[in-house]
């Protein structure tokens, strides 16, 4: 009995073996020689890791300092050109800065997702992590993303385009298909314009399917002026050209004009009026003022040389002379006793008397 008690009381004594020096040291040799079979592939791995993150991070910083500087000589060169008379004409500083900065945004942006992007691949494989399930799954993962958000990618790589094809720019006049106006912001999305009302439309890129620029290049301003037919030509092309010659030099209009004001000759010929036209081309934004300007100086040239300017009724129809049965009324029908309409309202004679 005392035998069994002791016999269950060692069995349930739940303290571990003791560890002799002997295991202790052929577990330390262990492990010592496990971490000196793999130091060097550790050292070699954080070696390769560091390497790859120095790389990328001075590559990155060279490649976006390199983008900043050739943004800034951009913006410098319109600087210098504004406020001379080209300068003027052909640049606006604020589209300028404003595309280039997004085009530097955009560039930097690209520029740090492939270098990093790149970075990290390497690292993982620095770990001898299998890249080819990775690879798929993001490649999955953006096809599903790109198809929910296919309209904002659209947006995005229409907004793209147009800033580096510099399609249009703050201050230009645009029409845009679905709104036309001044634009006053560009962005990668959207393009903000203002109406001819003042209301301010937000536009997405991906919606523009076409673009007119009216602030781009020059615009034309053409007047079609109408006298009577009987007119001497030479001397009505004379005055036009008189007119056209002193609008030219004239200011500010001179410096509006960017080509000669041509007479350009008849462009309709009828019974009791022809027409001559008058064209020039001009800066843009400004053909709307020369052609009023036109308008006025040819009237006043005219009024003082005594030729008319005509139009809407026909000049036959002011100069005839008037009919003078104009106001007389057609005749009646019962003006005659033998006309049916006559005979019809006669009264009906009595009949005569019987014989007795």
């Amino acid at each position: 009995m005392t035998a069994f008690w002791s016999s269950g009381a060692a069995d349930a004594d739940p303290s571990p073996a003791p560890v002799t020096l002997d295991e202790a040291a052929k577990q330390a040799g262990d492990a010592a020689g496990w971490v000196e079979e793999n130091w060097s592939t550790w050292l070699n791995t954080s070696l390769r890791i560091a390497l790859i993150l120095v790389i990328a991070l001075v590559l990155r910083m060279l490649v976006r300092r390199a983008l900043t500087k050739l943004i800034e000589r951009m913006n410098r060169s319109a600087q210098a050109v504004q406020g001379t008379a080209l300068g003027g004409l052909l640049v606006n500083a604020e589209r300028r800065r404003q595309r280039s900065e997004a085009i530097g945004s955009v560039l930097r942006s690209i520029a740090s997702f492939l270098i990093l992007g790149t970075a990290g691949l390497m690292i993982l494989g620095a770990f001898k992590i299998d890249l080819a399930p990775l690879l798929a799954s993001a490649g999955v993962a953006g096809v599903a993303i790109g198809f929910g958000a296919r309209n904002l990618v659209t947006d995005f790589l229409s907004g793209v385009f147009m800033i580096m094809e510099d399609q249009y720019g703050v201050g230009d006049s645009i029409d845009a298909g679905v709104a036309s106006g001044e634009v006053i912001e560009v962005g990668l999305r959207v393009t903000k314009l203002r109406g001819d009302n003042g209301e301010i439309w937000y536009v997405r890129n991906g919606e523009i399917k076409r673009i007119g620029n009216l602030s781009q290049g020059w615009a034309t301003s053409a007047v079609d002026v109408t006298v009577r037919s009987s007119e001497d030509l030479d001397r009505v092309s004379a005055v036009i050209g008189q007119v056209a010659e002193d609008l030219a030099e004239a200011h500010p209009w001179n410096e509006q004009l960017w080509g000669p004001v041509e007479v350009l000759g008849l462009t309709e010929v009828l019974l009791d009026s022809m027409t001559f036209r008058v064209a020039a081309k001009t800066m843009p934004g400004k053909a709307l003022g020369v052609e009023r300007e036109l308008r006025w100086r040819i009237k006043r040239a005219f009024d003082a040389e005594g030729i008319r300017i005509v139009g809407g009724l026909p000049q036959q129809a002011e100069e005839s002379a008037p009919d003078p049965t104009a106001g007389m009324a057609a005749p009646s029908a019962y003006a005659s006793v033998t006309s049916p309409q006559s005979v019809a309202a006669s009264p009906i004679a009595p009949p005569a008397p019987l014989a007795k």
